[in-house]
């Protein structure tokens, strides 16, 4: 089944009078148009693909809307290593260093993002056997206690605001 369909379905069921709007895509600058053609009161980005996750920051941040983002939970297996921070307080996360050179490169100095302290686990099989890239892989409960955490967050920053 189409994830945002389930979710959008789930929610609908939890509260009737929600207003969603789905959008089943990938996010980049030919599709952000149409999506952001809306008004948003916060986003989460847990996008992989860091031009599209640049692209997203860059863009709720010019439009002054918060956004908190998720960074790598793949390779990773203790939930308890994972927090809540400002980008330029992250280490260990591979994709918190890539993200904080390529934001600094454009002048973003903050950025609330969801990661891991937990150094993430090697592939079994190296990728000089394979000849190929490694998806890091995710176990169940390690990146959706990292979307409670978003979500737990999200709700303290509506509810101060």
């Amino acid at each position: 089944k189409d994830k945002v369909k389930v979710v959008k379905d789930r929610l609908i069921d939890i509260n009737k009078d929600l207003n969603i709007k789905e959008f089943s895509c990938v996010f980049n600058e030919e599709s952000s148009d149409k999506i952001f053609s809306e008004n948003y009161d916060y986003v989460v980005d847990a996008i992989d693909m860091v031009s599209s996750k640049l692209h997203l920051i860059q863009l709720c941040i010019n439009k002054n809307i918060p956004i908190i983002s998720s960074m790598g939970m793949g390779n990773k297996l203790d939930p308890t290593k994972i927090e809540i921070n400002d980008i330029s307080k992250t280490h260990t996360c591979p994709l918190a260093k890539v993200m904080r050179k390529e934001l600094k490169d454009r002048g973003v100095k903050k950025l609330k993002v969801c990661y891991s302290k937990e150094i993430p686990l090697k592939p079994l099989v190296s990728e000089e056997v394979t000849n190929k890239r490694s998806t890091p892989g995710s176990i169940s409960f390690v990146p959706s206690t990292a979307g409670l955490l978003i979500a737990g967050e999200i709700i303290r920053d509506i509810c101060s605001l």
